[in-house]
Protein backbone atom coordinates (compact mmCIF):
# COMPACT_ATOMS: atom_id res chain seq x y z
CA UNK A 1 0.00 0.00 0.00
CA UNK A 2 1.29 3.44 -0.91
CA UNK A 3 1.47 6.16 1.69
CA UNK A 4 0.72 9.65 0.44
CA UNK A 5 2.39 12.42 2.44
CA UNK A 6 0.46 15.67 2.96
CA UNK A 7 2.02 19.12 3.33
CA UNK A 8 0.78 21.30 6.22
CA UNK A 9 -0.06 24.09 3.75
CA UNK A 10 -1.21 24.05 0.15
CA UNK A 11 1.53 23.13 -2.35
CA UNK A 12 -0.39 24.93 -5.07
CA UNK A 13 -3.72 26.68 -5.37
CA UNK A 14 -5.77 28.47 -7.98
CA UNK A 15 -8.06 31.42 -7.29
CA UNK A 16 -11.07 32.74 -9.21
CA UNK A 17 -12.60 36.17 -8.63
CA UNK A 18 -16.28 35.55 -9.38
CA UNK A 19 -17.92 38.89 -8.62
CA UNK A 20 -19.29 38.99 -12.21
CA UNK A 21 -20.29 35.30 -12.17
CA UNK A 22 -22.74 35.22 -9.24
CA UNK A 23 -23.85 37.45 -6.36
CA UNK A 24 -22.24 37.01 -2.91
CA UNK A 25 -25.01 35.10 -1.15
CA UNK A 26 -25.45 31.74 0.57
CA UNK A 27 -27.45 30.08 -2.20
CA UNK A 28 -25.21 31.34 -5.02
CA UNK A 29 -22.07 30.25 -3.12
CA UNK A 30 -23.52 26.75 -2.73
CA UNK A 31 -24.56 26.69 -6.40
CA UNK A 32 -21.03 27.65 -7.48
CA UNK A 33 -19.59 25.01 -5.12
CA UNK A 34 -21.93 22.40 -6.64
CA UNK A 35 -20.94 23.26 -10.21
CA UNK A 36 -17.22 23.35 -9.44
CA UNK A 37 -17.29 20.12 -7.43
CA UNK A 38 -19.10 18.40 -10.33
CA UNK A 39 -16.10 19.19 -12.55
CA UNK A 40 -13.65 17.96 -9.91
CA UNK A 41 -15.73 14.80 -9.37
CA UNK A 42 -15.75 14.12 -13.13
CA UNK A 43 -11.94 13.99 -13.01
CA UNK A 44 -11.94 11.81 -9.83
CA UNK A 45 -10.32 14.62 -7.84
CA UNK A 46 -13.07 15.39 -5.31
CA UNK A 47 -16.10 13.34 -4.28
CA UNK A 48 -17.75 15.75 -1.81
CA UNK A 49 -18.67 14.25 1.56
CA UNK A 50 -18.61 17.22 3.94
CA UNK A 51 -19.39 20.93 3.88
CA UNK A 52 -17.53 22.98 6.49
CA UNK A 53 -17.70 26.70 7.33
CA UNK A 54 -17.02 29.34 9.97
CA UNK A 55 -19.57 31.72 11.43
CA UNK A 56 -18.40 35.33 11.62
CA UNK A 57 -19.72 38.35 13.48
CA UNK A 58 -17.93 41.34 11.92
CA UNK A 59 -18.88 43.62 14.84
CA UNK A 60 -17.03 41.26 17.20
CA UNK A 61 -13.99 41.09 14.96
CA UNK A 62 -14.04 37.50 13.82
CA UNK A 63 -15.20 33.91 14.02
CA UNK A 64 -17.61 32.78 16.71
CA UNK A 65 -18.02 29.18 15.62
CA UNK A 66 -17.45 26.48 13.08
CA UNK A 67 -20.03 24.12 11.59
CA UNK A 68 -19.97 21.15 9.27
CA UNK A 69 -22.55 18.89 7.75
CA UNK A 70 -22.28 15.56 5.97
CA UNK A 71 -23.48 15.92 2.41
CA UNK A 72 -26.49 13.67 2.15
CA UNK A 73 -27.87 15.73 -0.72
CA UNK A 74 -26.37 17.95 -3.45
CA UNK A 75 -24.60 21.13 -2.37
CA UNK A 76 -27.19 23.36 -4.03
CA UNK A 77 -30.21 21.42 -2.75
CA UNK A 78 -32.80 23.37 -0.70
CA UNK A 79 -32.16 20.99 2.21
CA UNK A 80 -28.46 21.97 2.30
CA UNK A 81 -29.29 25.68 2.25
CA UNK A 82 -31.81 25.22 5.10
CA UNK A 83 -29.36 23.08 7.08
CA UNK A 84 -26.66 25.75 6.90
CA UNK A 85 -29.13 28.36 8.18
CA UNK A 86 -30.32 26.03 10.97
CA UNK A 87 -26.76 25.62 12.24
CA UNK A 88 -26.27 29.36 12.87
CA UNK A 89 -25.03 29.78 16.48
CA UNK A 90 -28.03 30.51 18.70
CA UNK A 91 -26.07 33.04 20.76
CA UNK A 92 -25.16 34.98 17.59
CA UNK A 93 -28.24 35.39 15.38
CA UNK A 94 -26.35 38.02 13.36
CA UNK A 95 -23.56 35.54 12.49
CA UNK A 96 -22.76 35.18 8.79
CA UNK A 97 -20.94 32.55 6.78
CA UNK A 98 -17.83 33.78 5.06
CA UNK A 99 -17.62 30.83 2.70
CA UNK A 100 -17.49 27.06 2.49
CA UNK A 101 -14.87 24.33 2.36
CA UNK A 102 -16.00 21.35 0.31
CA UNK A 103 -14.18 18.28 1.58
CA UNK A 104 -14.15 14.70 0.39
CA UNK A 105 -12.05 12.04 -1.27
CA UNK A 106 -10.19 11.88 -4.56
CA UNK A 107 -8.09 9.40 -6.48
CA UNK A 108 -4.38 9.55 -7.22
CA UNK A 109 -2.18 7.08 -9.09
CA UNK A 110 1.16 5.72 -7.99
CA UNK A 111 4.16 5.11 -10.30
CA UNK A 112 2.66 1.80 -11.48
CA UNK A 113 -0.66 3.43 -12.31
CA UNK A 114 -2.52 1.83 -9.40
CA UNK A 115 -5.30 4.12 -8.16
CA UNK A 116 -5.67 5.04 -4.49
CA UNK A 117 -8.45 6.93 -2.70
CA UNK A 118 -7.31 9.78 -0.44
CA UNK A 119 -9.19 12.08 1.95
CA UNK A 120 -8.76 15.77 1.12
CA UNK A 121 -6.75 15.13 -2.05
CA UNK A 122 -8.16 18.35 -3.51
CA UNK A 123 -9.95 21.02 -1.50
CA UNK A 124 -12.49 23.49 -2.84
CA UNK A 125 -13.33 26.73 -1.06
CA UNK A 126 -16.06 29.12 -2.16
CA UNK A 127 -16.17 32.48 -0.40
CA UNK A 128 -19.32 34.55 -0.15
CA UNK A 129 -17.75 37.76 1.15
CA UNK A 130 -19.88 40.91 0.74
CA UNK A 131 -17.33 42.32 -1.72
CA UNK A 132 -17.93 39.44 -4.12
CA UNK A 133 -17.91 35.72 -4.64
CA UNK A 134 -14.58 33.92 -5.11
CA UNK A 135 -13.33 30.35 -5.24
CA UNK A 136 -10.10 28.50 -4.59
CA UNK A 137 -8.88 24.99 -5.44
CA UNK A 138 -5.90 23.77 -3.41
CA UNK A 139 -3.66 20.68 -3.42
CA UNK A 140 -1.44 19.49 -0.58
CA UNK A 141 0.39 16.48 -2.04
CA UNK A 142 3.44 15.98 -4.23
CA UNK A 143 1.74 13.79 -6.87
CA UNK A 144 0.97 16.84 -9.04
CA UNK A 145 4.57 17.97 -9.52
CA UNK A 146 7.61 16.38 -11.19
CA UNK A 147 9.40 15.88 -7.84
CA UNK A 148 8.36 14.29 -4.56
CA UNK A 149 8.69 16.10 -1.24
CA UNK A 150 12.24 14.76 -0.84
CA UNK A 151 13.29 16.34 -4.15
CA UNK A 152 13.50 13.05 -6.06
CA UNK A 153 12.03 13.02 -9.57
CA UNK A 154 8.91 10.88 -9.99
CA UNK A 155 7.97 11.28 -13.65
CA UNK A 156 5.50 8.36 -13.74
CA UNK A 157 3.55 9.68 -10.74
CA UNK A 158 3.49 13.16 -12.28
CA UNK A 159 2.41 11.76 -15.66
CA UNK A 160 -0.44 9.77 -14.05
CA UNK A 161 -1.82 12.68 -12.00
CA UNK A 162 -0.94 16.17 -13.26
CA UNK A 163 -2.85 15.93 -16.57
CA UNK A 164 -6.15 15.21 -14.76
CA UNK A 165 -5.69 18.21 -12.50
CA UNK A 166 -4.69 20.44 -15.44
CA UNK A 167 -7.75 19.28 -17.42
CA UNK A 168 -10.05 19.98 -14.46
CA UNK A 169 -8.57 23.47 -14.00
CA UNK A 170 -9.09 24.26 -17.71
CA UNK A 171 -12.68 23.01 -17.47
CA UNK A 172 -13.27 25.15 -14.37
CA UNK A 173 -11.98 28.21 -16.25
CA UNK A 174 -14.44 27.49 -19.06
CA UNK A 175 -17.31 26.94 -16.60
CA UNK A 176 -16.58 30.13 -14.65
CA UNK A 177 -15.68 32.24 -17.69
CA UNK A 178 -12.60 33.61 -15.97
CA UNK A 179 -9.00 32.37 -15.89
CA UNK A 180 -7.61 30.99 -12.66
CA UNK A 181 -4.97 33.00 -10.86
CA UNK A 182 -2.26 30.61 -9.60
CA UNK A 183 -1.40 31.56 -6.03
CA UNK A 184 2.29 30.81 -6.63
CA UNK A 185 4.49 30.53 -9.71
CA UNK A 186 4.86 26.75 -9.38
CA UNK A 187 1.08 26.25 -9.58
CA UNK A 188 1.11 26.30 -13.38
CA UNK A 189 0.65 22.73 -14.61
Amino acid sequence: MSLLMRAPRACASWFWDLEDYAPPALRSALTVAARMSAVLRKHDLLQPTTLEWHWLVPALGGAVGKSSVGLLRPLDDDWTVRRVEELRPVAFPEAETSGFHVLGTGEWSDADGARHREERLVELTVSAEPLGLSADVAVFHDVWGPFDFRGSPHPAVHRHNAPRLAAALRELETLLGVPAEPEDASARL
